[in-house]
């Protein structure tokens, strides 16, 4: 998720913090909860993952003093950019065998890598009122406004002016919001059961071989990436230490190097949706076993390919460190310049993107995009909508007595 400084103790982060500042979104966790460390933890508590460096004790922390975990911001914005370059692998991938392998292996572990995040920074949630509150304005308001705004989209692109506004059925990139709103309000049960990843990973397999599941809220991929979610919650810093030592970043040189030429094996006998996990077994087709095996052989590769995408990540402050906390803004926006690009026909009207060149521009374009959707001035100008304060939607909470 070097070494790490021994320690007995946990150290969770605060889920706390008040939305709408620089220093945090509180949709957070994934794509965008805050990896921070405000709010200094007790004099008997350790210093969490952030102090994390290359030889597992260097600097993590951010070098501003702004106490968030520049290893985290790191890993959310170079694996928001993965998910854009997946997303505009996707059309090129009927012509390009090479471009189905890479959008296979991306698939793989760019979402159970945010989502295992998004857990980690949910270990302190709670049902607390200011922890609630946070949860209605990082989450739901935002899925609310932007699965309104997709389907106002979704009509223009697929000309489709009858297009009901649901919040029972996301399209395209607001399931997530639902399936967070809902892990969330799960994460007190997690924290109790005995063996939480287990007994999730026995939900994902039930849901993965029951066609029955119902499409509202994309339950189907609610239960099935919901195992990443509860082992998010039961990391600890000293698991995310032990993919940073040198031996973990050179391991996953080799191993993703096969992940990719499996895919690549894979890419005319396997369909990409397993990747999804959005049907069952029956729905893709296969006999209702294969949902159980898939479902756990997929959870344990997304597990080593995450941990290799993490061993390369850097855990001093970079140039890209700051976007980190605008990666919520990146995700949901950047779904409209995909679906735009589409609807237009800029892949299907044209050769050159399904060239080797073309797919390389693709892919630059795509990273280059959905930084720019992650910047300072973007966040400032979409806050009222992604991150709001709403003060105005609560009740006081009276001054403590005494």
């Amino acid at each position: 998720m070097f070494p790490a400084a021994p320690t007995s103790r946990r150290v969770l982060p605060p889920a706390a913090e008040p939305p709408g500042r620089d220093t945090a979104t509180p949709a957070a966790d994934a794509p965008e909860e805050a990896p921070r460390a405000a709010g200094r933890p007790p004099a008997e508590t350790v210093r969490p993952v952030a102090r994390i460096g290359r030889d597992g004790a260097g600097r993590g922390r951010d070098a501003a003093g702004s106490g968030r975990d520049a290893f985290f911001d790191n890993a959310k914005y170079l694996a928001i950019v993965l998910v854009a370059m997946g997303h505009s692998w996707e059309p090129l991938t009927g012509q390009s065998r090479t471009a189905g392998a890479l959008y296979m292996t991306v698939y793989a572990f760019h979402m159970p890598a945010f989502i295992i995040i998004s857990g980690y920074f949910s270990r302190g949630f709670d049902l607390r009122a200011d922890r609630l509150k946070r949860l209605i304005t990082g989450v739901v308001v935002p899925y609310v406004v932007f699965e309104t705004a997709y389907t106002l989209f979704a009509r223009w692109a697929n000309h489709d002016p009858d297009m009901p506004v649901s919040l029972l059925d996301p399209w395209y990139l607001t399931w997530f919001l639902a399936a967070l709103f809902v892990w969330r309000l799960t994460t007190p049960l997690w924290r109790i059961v005995r063996r939480p990843v287990p007994l999730a990973l026995a939900v994902a397999v039930l849901a993965s071989v029951s066609p029955e599941v119902g499409d509202d809220l994309d339950m189907q991929r609610l239960l099935q990436f919901l195992p990443f979610f509860v082992l998010g919650l039961n990391l600890r810093p000293e698991h995310f230490a032990l993919v940073r030592r040198r031996a973990a970043r050179i391991a996953a040189v080799p191993v993703f190097a096969a992940a990719l030429a499996l895919a690549y094996w894979a890419v005319p006998r396997m369909t990409s949706a397993w990747f999804y996990h959005r049907e069952s077994a029956q729905e893709l087709g296969a006999p209702w076993w294969a949902g159980a095996v898939m479902t756990l052989a997929m959870f344990g590769c997304s597990l080593v390919l995450t941990g290799c995408f993490l061993a390369w990540v850097p855990a001093r402050r970079t140039w890209f460190t700051v976007l980190g906390a605008g990666t919520l803004y990146g995700y949901l926006l950047h779904g409209f310049l995909t679906k735009g690009a589409r609807a237009r026909g800029w892949f299907d009207g044209h050769g050159w993107p399904h060239s080797p060149l073309g797919e390389v521009a693709v892919s630059l374009t795509a990273a280059a995009a959905v930084t720019a959707l992650c910047t300072p001035p973007v966040r400032r100008a979409l806050r009222c909508v992604v991150e709001p304060r709403m003060a105005w939607a609560f009740r006081k909470e009276p001054a403590p007595q005494g």
